[in-house]
């Protein structure tokens, strides 16, 4: 028996008067999920805990068996290993946004516009960067998709104990990075950052790929903002912990660096992007390919968009790009056999927040044998019904490898 736990990464939200007081997953309409609901058994899980609000990272370390509280340490080096990045130890990892900055250093677009093409090339040119008084410290960028990029610093003497130079919304100039524990080394990360900021600026502002952009009305990537510090931690690899052999299927460095330290195999996409515009196509042939030729019998999958839909506030966005997630790709899946199938969101992100929230999402499990409840739609409230009433994170893959037959007895 084949096993996946298939993300759609934000899917969950509140409801909202624009849409009769239905959330965004209840006003789609999603025949394949709700057959799904209708032919499995469902329920609701919290990441982590009731009302705590996860990230991706800490909500899908959760649901794959971690303990995000034993194992989290930031952020930046799951993406840095999600994009390619060699990590070793000691190296201080961060997740980075290209952004756009005016003159004056305000913020006017944390995602330089979406930005899908000419990363790499403004990469190249940071990768030149050298900051006077930190010679000796190794600086490496990286892209990663659309507006992402990964920054390691390596060196002597640093630490993850540092605060974000995001400023969260557009209008302001980048924080000032602060050390958090007030140790040396963490005082000397935080000047670093505060120097590579304004640099990163001055060395992309008149970067070939931006004056084309500007040529062309669109906002440049002008300038890095880092976010998400953290040195690289030590995980236990998935296929000893549930003696699975497993692999990840996903659009963004951030999941795919989280596979690769649970030690999965990462199968790479060509077209995808992260966003609402990704290639459906290209992610559901994958998945079929995996799970009918592949000798992998677990996946991690993550689809990304409608979480981009839920942090720009776009409801009738998010709306049809879960339609088209159940027309392109779920209604593929409905067909596959001896194969479980647990489909759910790692975190809500409401449009009326614009960012992740604490609500619980919902959960269902299609496949032989499962104790199949009166639920028939796939949504946040009528899954609230469901037989496996409300579950935690952690509890995901126990109740998967159980149904495939992987668990062991605990007990004489």
């Amino acid at each position: 028996m084949k096993g996946m736990i298939l993300v759609m990464d934000g899917m969950a939200g509140r409801p909202l008067k624009e849409l009769n007081n239905q959330t965004t997953l209840q006003a789609a309409k999603t025949p394949n999920m709700d057959k799904m609901a209708e032919r499995g058994i469902t329920g609701l899980m919290d990441s982590i805990a009731p009302g705590i609000i996860p990230g991706s990272d800490t909500a899908h370390l959760s649901i794959l068996g971690y303990n995000p509280y034993e194992v989290y340490t930031g952020r930046g080096p799951f993406e840095a290993v999600g994009v390619g990045v060699d990590v070793i130890p000691g190296d201080i990892a961060f997740r980075c946004n290209f952004s756009t900055s005016d003159e004056d250093g305000i913020i006017t677009d944390r995602r330089a516009g979406r930005i899908r093409d000419g990363t790499d090339e403004i990469i190249a040119t940071l990768n030149t960067m050298k900051l006077e008084g930190y010679e000796d410290i190794e600086i490496i960028f990286k892209e990663s998709t659309g507006h992402r990029a990964v920054l390691v610093l390596r060196g002597e003497g640093l630490s993850g104990k540092v605060s974000d130079a995001d400023p969260k919304i557009e209008g302001n100039k980048p924080k000032i990075v602060k050390a958090l524990d007030g140790s040396p080394e963490a005082e000397k990360t935080a000047d670093i950052l505060n120097k590579l900021v304004p640099k990163s600026y001055e060395m992309t502002k008149d970067h070939p790929v931006n004056l084309k952009r500007i040529e062309e009305g669109e906002a440049p990537a002008n300038i890095i903002i880092p976010r998400g510090a953290g040195e690289v931690p030590e995980v236990e690899s998935i296929n000893d912990k549930y003696e699975v052999n497993s692999a990840c299927i996903a659009e963004t460095g951030l999941i795919m660096g989280i596979g690769r330290f649970a030690g999965m195999d990462i199968i790479e996409m060509e077209d995808v992007t992260g966003g609402t515009d990704t290639n459906l196509e290209n992610i559901r042939d994958t998945i079929l390919d995996q799970v009918n030729n592949s000798e992998h019998d677990f996946f991690l999958i993550n689809i990304d968009g409608a979480d981009e839909a839920g942090h720009d506030g776009n409801a009738e966005e998010k709306v049809k790009f879960i339609e088209k997630v159940d027309q392109v790709v779920m209604s593929e899946l409905l067909k596959l056999e001896d194969c479980y199938i647990f489909l759910t969101a790692d975190h809500s992100t409401p449009i009326s927040v614009k960012n992740h929230s604490g609500d619980p999402v919902p959960i269902l499990i299609n496949g032989p044998e499962v104790r199949v409840d009166d639920v028939t739609e796939y949504n946040e409230f009528a899954v609230a019904k469901g037989g496996m009433c409300r579950i935690r994170g952690a509890d995901v893959m126990n109740i998967l490898t159980d149904l495939m037959g992987y668990a062991h007895k605990f007990g004489a």
